[in-house]
């Protein structure tokens, strides 16, 4: 059973950083292409960050670039997300998604394309 467990969500002030992690557990995350998304409340789901299976290849959101990093250890078969200079725009629930196919850098800005999605951990910041 493929599990994406996100964790390191949380309630932070305007400027601060959190790193959330995405633990895989019963695929090989070196075999995927991994993805980063948000969703805020009354709004669609949007594309924050992905990281190609080698982490080689990295692609940011315009609203999140300069700030946020991407970044895996597949040995530990886990994906992170480290978010610096955080704002109340950043305020939303974020989503790890797992990538398997082909055309990968044409399509990872989709989520539709992602094979496997995690439940979300819930980042909050106060002004």
């Amino acid at each position: 059973q493929v599990q994406l467990v996100e964790s390191g969500g949380g309630l932070v002030q305007a400027g601060a950083s959190l790193r959330l992690s995405c633990a895989a557990s019963g695929l090989a995350l070196s075999s995927y292409a991994m993805g980063w998304f948000r969703q805020a409340p009354g709004k669609e789901r949007e594309f924050v960050a992905a990281i190609s299976w080698s982490g080689s290849s990295k692609y940011y959101a315009d609203s999140v670039k300069g700030r946020f990093s991407v970044s895996r250890d597949n040995a530990k078969n886990t994906v992170y997300l480290r978010m610096n200079s955080l704002t109340p725009e950043d305020t939303a629930a974020y989503y790890c998604a797992a990538y398997k196919g082909s055309s990968w850098t044409f399509k990872y800005r989709n989520g539709l394309k992602y094979d496997y999605w995690g439940q979300g951990t819930q980042v909050t910041v106060s002004s």
